[in-house]
């Protein structure tokens, strides 16, 4: 799916489905192109660890012997912030890539920072480009947004139910 060399002077691994396909097999970002349910059960899996290592780190930092309902509510804190971190990470990685798709000029660097060019995308590859963003792209960015969403609601009652206590 990658451009062809000669079509386009932008450098291979600066060319917009390219990046796609790098960021779609990277490590962090893989898991929410996946499925809704592996998506999901990523997530948890996550909010799970995270939240472990809140109890324990609460547990040998303080020398609690017992665990009480405020060391509990800062560990799920910290999973929730941990969660929300994460999430702003996807989003702004695929909303970056959704960007260099939809875009009719690409911006790219031939050997430096010093350098930079302007492309303007024929009317094929900026269809193909479109295509992947619409079809590919907004979905992870929808299911993203969604569980950010979420994650933000739940940690800012979580937060309020903090203070409270």
């Amino acid at each position: 799916m990658s451009l062809q060399h000669n079509a386009c002077p932008v450098p291979f691994d600066q060319q917009p489905l390219n990046e796609y396909e790098s960021l779609k097999r990277s490590l962090l970002f893989s898991f929410s192109a996946s499925k809704r349910q592996n998506f999901i059960k990523y997530l948890i899996i996550i909010f799970l660890a995270s939240n472990m290592l809140g109890v324990l780190t609460t547990v040998f930092l303080l020398n609690i012997t017992h665990i009480s309902l405020s060391s509990l509510l800062s560990s799920v804190l910290f999973s929730f912030s941990v969660l929300e971190i994460l999430l702003v990470r996807l989003y702004l990685g695929w909303s970056y890539i959704f960007k260099r798709l939809c875009s009719a000029t690409i911006f790219y660097e031939e050997s430096g920072w010093y350098d930079g060019q302007l492309w303007i995308k024929s009317a094929d590859i900026l269809t193909q480009d479109r295509l992947v963003g619409i079809y590919q792209v907004e979905p992870v960015i929808c299911r993203v947004k969604n569980a950010l969403t979420a994650v933000s609601l739940s940690l800012f009652c979580l937060a309020v139910g903090f203070f409270v206590f």
